[in-house]
């Protein structure tokens, strides 16, 4: 959407409706925190945010519940309000995004673990922080291209990125999934678009989008190999439920 084109009213309707669910789900949350209750309305407010924005998500197969670590490919923002909505995941995210209006805000709530990966001094200090949350019982959930592709194709994976899984946790599977926006993957697609425009352009889309979450069969990373290995093994299991050619380059 260029500065030209006029934003569509029902943009400024769904802008009210997240601000609507920010001021339910944020005091809720609090609330729980402060009685120190596993709280439920991040989840909640994620969930929400996707739906008023369009999206009606369906999921195939089952998600882990527990010492999960989600590999999947990343098309939009609205890949992370789907996957947290429909399993309670946290992300590991670059730490650029912290600072991003509205969507810095909305991944902190969901204790998003930021890593800086153009610093290679401090990977250790980083795969620390991501061993930490896995050991506190979260899952976490990655976007291992590490970049936002078409949703049609998978992008190499970028094995450094599943470094903390070398060796990985006791008890931790792997879950591969493919988020499958079907034809309305140009809608919602980044690539090279302001953050600002793409969401005003996906708010201002008419009617809804069915979004279906593939989750594949998990698998436990120390049974594969290294992290190259896994994110071969990850990726080679997405690559089975993407629908036509796949015209992604060959390797990880």
């Amino acid at each position: 959407m260029s500065a030209s084109q006029t934003v569509h009213p029902r943009a400024y309707a769904r802008i009210a409706g997240f601000m609507l669910a920010v001021v339910v789900a944020v005091p809720l949350h609090g609330l729980w925190r402060l009685f120190r209750l596993p709280s439920p309305w991040p989840r909640l407010f994620l969930s929400a945010l996707g739906r008023i924005a369009g999206a009606r998500r369906r999921t195939v197969g089952t998600p882990l519940k527990k010492n999960a670590f989600f590999v999947a490919n990343h098309v939009s923002w609205l890949d992370i309000p789907l996957l947290a909505g429909a399993t309670g995941t946290a992300f590991i995210a670059k730490d650029d995004l912290e600072h991003v209006p509205f969507v810095g805000w909305m991944c902190g709530l969901n204790n998003t673990v930021y890593v800086a990966r153009g610093d290679r001094k401090s990977i250790a200090v980083q795969i620390a922080r991501v061993a930490q949350a896995l050991a506190d019982g979260w899952s976490l959930a990655i976007f291992p291209e590490g970049t936002t592709g078409d949703g049609k194709s998978l992008l190499p994976f970028k094995a450094p990125l599943l470094a903390v899984l070398d060796p990985p946790p006791p008890g931790l599977m792997v879950q591969p999934v493919w988020i499958d926006y079907g034809r309305h993957a140009d809608t919602v697609f980044w690539g090279t678009e302001h953050g600002k425009e793409n969401a005003l352009r996906i708010l201002s889309n008419p009617g809804t989008m069915d979004v279906t979450l593939h989750f594949l069969e998990p698998f436990a990373p120390g049974d594969v190999g290294d992290r190259k290995a896994i994110a071969a093994e990850a990726r080679a299991r997405m690559l089975h439920v993407i629908p036509g050619p796949n015209s992604s380059p060959p390797g990880i």
